[in-house]
C-alpha cells in the first residue's frame, strides 16, 4: 500500500477503534427485555429506586435514595411528616409523587432530589398528578383526615377544595374519561372537573358504588382501563364501562394487598401485601413467570414501576 494511505487509513482506523469502545462500554444497555425497567419503593422514612439489570435478570440495584431531611425546599419542620412513606408514583419521567401516612406530601424531582411542592395532609395514603398542575390527595382516618384534598403545585400546603371520604386511600386519574377514581373504606367514587380554571375550582362527585368488599387500599389504572382495588380479602377489579366488579384471578383471595401494578400488554404483574404488620420485605412478581425480590434491610409499603 502507498505511504501516503497508510498514513490516511491509521488516524481512520484509530477514530473507528475509539468509536467502536464508546459505544460498547458509554451506553448501557438499558433493554431488560420486560415493561419496567425501574421498581420504585416506599414504606419506612425512605423512597428508593432499583434499576433492573440487562438481559432479563432479576438483579436490582439501587440506583436512587431519597429522604425528607436530604431534600432541599422541604422546610424542617416537615421531616417529621414523612417517617412512614406509603405512595411513590412516578410522574414522568423526573418527577416521584410521595404521601406519608405520618402527613407529608411531596413531589421531588429525581435529578436533583428537591422538593417542589410539599403538604401537610393527615394520614396522606395516595396523591395523582391531574390536568392545570394541580394535585390531589387522599388522607386515611385521622383527625382532619377521612378526605379528599386538592392542592395547586405552585403554592405549597394550600388547601383548594376537599371533600369528606372516609378511609380515603387511593386516586387515579382516567385522562380518556377526564374522571378522577377515589377509593375509601368501602366504596368508589367517580368525580369531574369543575370550574377548573377558575381561581375556586372543585371535584363534583358524579358516581359512587359499594366496593364487593370492605376496607379499599390499593387503586391502580391499568392500560385496558380497568381499575384494580385491593381490600382486606382479595383484589377485584373494576371495568369502567359496564360499571361492574369481578374478582382479579391471579390475585383473587391474595390478603392484604398493598400495592398492584399490571401491565395488560406484557401480562407482568408486581405487587406488595402486608406480611408484617402493614409491611413486608417482599416484592412479588409475575413476569409472567412467578418470581420474589426479597429486601431484607427495608420496609416495604408499596412499589411502582416505570
Amino acid at each position: 500500500m502507498p505511504i501516503l494511505a497508510l498514513k490516511i487509513m491509521k488516524p481512520l482506523l484509530l477514530l473507528l477503534s475509539f468509536l467502536w469502545f464508546f459505544s460498547c462500554t458509554g451506553n448501557k444497555n438499558t433493554n431488560t427485555g420486560h415493561g419496567f425497567s425501574q421498581l420504585i419503593t416506599c414504606g419506612d422514612e425512605k423512597v428508593a429506586v432499583y434499576e433492573m439489570a440487562p438481559a432479563d435478570s432479576l438483579g436490582f440495584v439501587k440506583v436512587w435514595e431519597w429522604t425528607a431531611s436530604m431534600s432541599e425546599g422541604l422546610p424542617e419542620n416537615f421531616h417529621d411528616y414523612f417517617k412512614t412513606t406509603d405512595e411513590c408514583k412516578p410522574i414522568g419521567e423526573n418527577q416521584i409523587l410521595i404521601t406519608s401516612s405520618s402527613g407529608g406530601v411531596a413531589l421531588v424531582n429525581r435529578t436533583d432530589k428537591k422538593t417542589v411542592f410539599y403538604a401537610h395532609a393527615p394520614n396522606a395514603h395516595s396523591a395523582e398528578y391531574l390536568p392545570g398542575n394541580k394535585l390531589v390527595v387522599a388522607l386515611s382516618t385521622a383527625e382532619n383526615g377521612n378526605s379528599i384534598r386538592l392542592y395547586d403545585l405552585d403554592h405549597s400546603d394550600r388547601i383548594l377544595f376537599t371533600d369528606s371520604l372516609f378511609s380515603g386511600h387511593g386516586v387515579v386519574w382516567d385522562k380518556e374519561n377526564n374522571s378522577l377514581f377515589a377509593l375509601g373504606f368501602d366504596q368508589l367514587r367517580e368525580y369531574k372537573l369543575e370550574d377548573w380554571d377558575s381561581s375556586q375550582p372543585q371535584l363534583k362527585q358524579v358516581n359512587e358504588w359499594k366496593i364487593p368488599d370492605e376496607s379499599g387500599h390499593d387503586l391502580f389504572l391499568t392500560n385496558d382501563r380497568r381499575l384494580l382495588l385491593s381490600t382486606t380479602n382479595s383484589v377485584w377489579q373494576f371495568d369502567i364501562k359496564s360499571s361492574t366488579f369481578s374478582p382479579f384471578p391471579p390475585l383473587e383471595g391474595v390478603h392484604h394487598v398493598k400495592s398492584v401494578n399490571l401491565n395488560t400488554q406484557t401480562g407482568e404483574l408486581i405487587y406488595t401485601k402486608g406480611e408484617i404488620s402493614w409491611w413486608t420485605h417482599h416484592i412479588y412478581m409475575h413476569l409472567p413467570k412467578k418470581d420474589t425480590l426479597a429486601l431484607t434491610n427495608k420496609k416495604i409499603y408499596k412499589v411502582r414501576v416505570m
